[in-house]
């Protein structure tokens, strides 16, 4: 999980970017786009072997 401390220096604006940048390297915001919908095993080895072609 993605923390980041809000400093009275700091704007809510830049706090928010910097959240943001630190979802998107630990991977939270991919793994969110994957797990909306059920993908039945069958048709991710079908999707993971046209990836390799």
């Amino acid at each position: 999980m993605a923390k980041i401390k809000i400093y009275n220096e700091r704007d809510f604006e830049k706090s928010l970017k910097r959240f943001k940048m630190r979802c998107i390297k630990e991977g939270i915001f991919r793994e969110c786009r994957e797990r909306r919908h059920f993908v039945k095993p069958s048709q991710k080895r079908r999707e993971k072997g046209k990836r390799k072609k």
